[in-house]
């Protein structure tokens, strides 16, 4: 359905070489972007005191670091699958907060989950050109991110949407 490709799978494995040492830097951006959103930052505040979890914010980082760089592995397998679930029941309220035992937000909107694809897969675009890449292979990075990260949101959302209409 978002027209993604074996090609595709290669742009991705091929955007790993190029990220995976720009890991905490794109986390640093990402995690920037969310901070400086209240509606955002809310996800990740204490239902107590109404400030953010450090050590919830830090599990959920060292969790992106490594999404990022299963993202660009491109392992397309049942473990994948399977954790994609996962990650869609994190999100939603059926799990959100068991992972970390913490109090916070009991429940992360939907519409976040599909609103963030775009600022997720391009601000990943300047990492992507950092090492000289040609821009038409930038652009192939871009378009095999985007396509993965929609397929990836569309799993998750599967806690959200009623039975028999996924």
């Amino acid at each position: 359905t978002v027209l993604f490709t074996e090609e595709d799978a290669a742009w991705l494995r091929k955007s790993r070489d190029i990220l995976a040492p720009q890991v905490e830097q794109i986390l640093d951006v990402w995690y920037g972007f969310v901070g400086s959103n209240p509606h955002l930052l809310e996800s990740f505040k204490s239902r107590k005191d109404g400030k953010p979890v450090a050590a919830y914010l830090e599990a959920v980082r060292k969790r992106f670091g490594q999404w990022i760089l299963d993202t660009a592995a491109a392992n397309y397998d049942q473990v994948w699958l399977d954790y994609q679930e996962e990650i869609g029941r994190r999100h939603h309220r059926t799990k959100k907060n068991q992972t970390d035992g913490v109090d916070a937000a009991e429940h992360i909107p939907f519409r976040y989950l599909i609103a963030l694809v775009y600022p997720i897969t391009y601000t990943l675009v300047p990492f992507l050109a950092k090492d000289g890449a040609p821009p038409d292979d930038v652009h192939k990075m871009y378009q095999a991110w985007l396509k993965s990260v929609l397929m990836q949101v569309i799993l998750w959302s599967r806690p959200y949407v009623r039975e028999g209409d996924y």
